[in-house]
């Protein structure tokens, strides 16, 4: 039977990183746990922000999830200020904004949104390529964060198309995907939102929107380590996943690699809020587990499966993949 495993790091009132290692075969190998710092209204800055919020209201979201679409979107709206910039898009077959650019998120520009969401109603194709090409343009209402909502079912046929967009326009953009209805795709949804650096957020029920759409608000209200990067020391370092998102409250970020040689210590270099924060960790202080090679390995064999809508082919990969799978 499924289960679902919850657990907290306990973390301390700054970040904190923790590194696990193993030995195999004579290569070393490394799980890097990024923690992040215990944090309350008073510790946290915040900073102003723009939200794109794109709902799905397509045929295949018909019924109740159309209704959890039309809910989960003031959770978007709400934790909003008047310094903030905000834009809604609707996507079926055709691609709708409810403002032509984003738009300071006065009370009225708020109360309008709402009105023109609970307006909406299901019908037409799933063509979400027009809605997250919007999505990712940069808007003259520029904020210090600007954050992509992407509410759908995820019913898709172009899933390449899509990751290469995301990829090529991304930029500072953080693309935080939100599976709506019984029978999501998660592959796309999950994959969709490690590419932009994001979450992805499953609502199966109703009765959930309340809780997971006002978690995932909590979360990214502001990210307590940002725009972090890892120097290893040595550029034989073979690390998954190649981009790092950044670290949100109660989330720690875990990032496996296999060394090589001449790793001594690890530093990690970010920012929260505006300042910056650096970290080191050193190779000697982590702890002997066995099992650090094999996630490494089926880290890299997801990254290798990703690329089959890029640059890959599918005999190319089967023979790397078979190799990683019968040594590991």
């Amino acid at each position: 039977a499924d289960f679902v495993l919850e657990w907290q790091p306990a973390v301390g009132r700054a970040p904190g990183a923790a590194l696990f290692r193993e030995t195999w075969e004579g290569e070393e190998y490394a799980l890097l746990l990024v923690l992040p710092p215990q944090v309350d209204a008073e510790s946290t800055a915040r900073v102003s922000r723009e939200t794109i919020t794109v709902i799905d209201t397509s045929g295949s979201l018909g019924g109740a999830s159309i209704f959890q679409a039309r809910r989960a979107v003031p959770f978007a709206l709400d934790p909003l200020q008047p310094e903030d910039a905000f834009n809604i898009i609707e996507f079926n077959s055709d691609m709708t904004r409810l403002f032509e650019e984003s738009e300071p998120a006065t009370a009225r520009a708020i109360e309008r949104a709402k009105i023109w969401v609970d307006q909406r109603r299901a019908g037409g194709g799933t063509n979400m390529m027009p809605a997250l090409a919007a999505a990712l343009e940069p808007s003259r209402e520029s904020r210090a964060v600007r954050q992509i909502i992407f509410v759908t079912d995820g019913a898709v046929g172009n899933e390449s198309a899509l990751f290469g967009l995301i990829e090529r326009e991304l930029g500072q953009n953080r693309l935080y995907t939100v599976g709506i209805g019984s029978a999501p795709n998660s592959h796309f949804m999950s994959k969709a939102a490690e590419t932009g650096r994001g979450t992805f957020t499953y609502i199966g029920k109703p009765e959930e929107v309340a809780e997971r759409m006002g978690a995932l608000f909590r979360k990214i209200a502001s990210p307590v380590f940002h725009d972090l990067s890892i120097d290893w020391g040595v550029s034989s370092v073979e690390a998954w996943p190649s981009r790092i998102p950044d670290v949100y409250m109660g989330e720690p970020v875990v990032v496996a690699a296999r060394l090589g040689g001449g790793v001594d210590e690890v530093k990690l270099e970010g920012r929260r809020g505006d300042q910056p924060v650096g970290l080191t960790v050193s190779l000697e202080g982590g702890s002997d587990h066995s099992g650090v090679s094999r996630l490494w390995a089926r880290r890299k064999v997801a990254a290798l499966m990703d690329t089959l809508h890029s640059t890959g082919t599918i005999d190319q990969l089967s023979t790397e993949v078979a190799g990683i799978g019968v040594r590991h």
